[in-house]
């Protein structure tokens, strides 16, 4: 084992000034030092940090390592096992249990059948767009409502409500609510839920929620997956949106690349702005890591934006770059959590960014930029303000 090693004291607050897409420069200056870090967490637990690709890759295909919520150790207190259905947070064989149920209804195959609507849903978000005329917000008028509409629709959430939930996630996904604020919002979509499962159960529709009631899955591990699904499905893709057009507005020469290779185009920009940034992973035993020791018991944060940014893995990592040939990246994961919806994501970015720079080739900003805080468990655009020539 090595002897000295970089430290990391907390989560960063904030990014710097003028580089809203690279990583905050704790994490970079860490990278610097070596994949590994020693991290104190918020709460003041001694862990580790990991910001090196191969290093952070490994971790997420190991199983001595650990997704379970309750054994998360960063602090004087316990905290209660993920909820029945939210898998995310859960090990085998529970999670393997839920997620074997939905495979076959996010395969690239199924995704791709599912394009011409996506375009559809696209292609009404810019007529209102244009109807309304410039100036307009990217995040209310197509980065927000596309995923919305696609996600609910695949769940069998009225359109009515999709508003209703977009306002919940931002509550408890968006780091700038109180935590009685962040219970309420949870609370109050979970008590929706609970509606729409028995509304499924007694009368089915074409959509993937209704084809869960049929099995052995109990209402609440029902609500608990149609939670992730739903937050998943709405949150990530509407902050790769956003952000990513941020992204191709401020760098003119590869959106002019991204017409030409829209497929590669998403790969790089999910490599370059990873927005869901960080997870965790606990030791279930001692684990020699990068040529330190990390104790059973002891939690690991895994900087996904960070090792998407590492030099020994990408040439010039902190430029987009839509020719770039190293291929791969960390945006969804790695090993059996892998992210579910990653080929719907994939799809809805490239007919939609296709369809906002088709619609409008004189796109560009008109105004102030508001970023989520870094505190946000998903990084991304509050208001993005844009205006073209009619």
């Amino acid at each position: 084992m090595s002897g000295s090693v970089h430290t990391v004291t907390g989560t960063p607050k904030e990014r710097r000034p003028g580089r809203p897409f690279d990583p905050p420069a704790e994490f970079t200056e860490a990278r610097r030092h070596g994949p590994i870090s020693r991290f104190t967490h918020d709460y003041g637990k001694p862990g580790w940090l990991v910001t090196g690709f191969d290093l952070v890759r490994s971790v997420l295909a190991d199983p001595r390592f650990s997704a379970r919520k309750d054994l998360i150790n960063v602090g004087d207190f316990t905290i209660p096992p993920a909820p029945p259905g939210e898998f995310l947070m859960t090990d085998e064989p529970e999670h393997g249990r839920y997620r074997k149920r939905l495979q076959g209804r996010f395969t690239v195959r199924r995704m791709r059948l599912l394009a011409e609507r996506i375009e559809e849903v696209t292609t009404a978000c810019l007529d209102e767009m244009e109807r309304t005329g410039p100036p307009a917000d990217v995040v209310t008028a197509f980065a927000k409502p596309i995923p919305a509409i696609v996600i609910c629709e695949l769940l069998g959430v009225p359109y009515t409500d999709r508003g209703r939930f977009q306002e919940q996630v931002d509550a408890f996904m968006g780091g700038e609510t109180t935590e009685e604020e962040l219970v309420a919002a949870y609370t109050a979509t979970q008590h929706y839920l609970d509606e729409l499962v028995a509304a499924k159960r007694a009368h089915p529709t074409d959509d993937i929620l209704s084809e869960l009631t049929t099995g052995d899955l109990t209402d609440e591990e029902l609500r608990g997956i149609s939670l992730l699904l739903l937050a998943a499905g709405l949150d990530t893709t509407t902050n790769m949106l956003s952000l990513g057009t941020y992204a191709l507005l401020e760098n003119p020469a590869q959106l002019a690349a991204m017409r030409a290779a829209p497929d590669r185009g998403v790969e790089e920009l999910l490599r370059y702005l990873t927005v869901a940034k960080t997870f965790w992973r606990t030791a279930l035993e001692d684990v020699e890591l990068g040529g330190q020791l990390v104790e059973a018991g002891t939690t690991v944060v895994l900087s996904y934006h960070t090792a998407d940014h590492d030099p020994e893995r990408f040439t010039d990592p902190h430029t987009l770059d839509v020719g770039r040939q190293q291929g791969g990246h960390l945006a969804f994961g790695h090993g059996i959590h892998q992210c579910l919806g990653q080929q719907l994501a994939r799809v809805e970015m490239r007919v939609a960014f296709t369809a906002l720079f088709g619609r409008f080739p004189t796109l560009r900003l008109a105004g102030p930029v508001t970023l989520r805080p870094e505190t946000a468990d998903v990084y991304g655009v509050k208001s993005l303000p844009v205006t073209w020539t009619p």
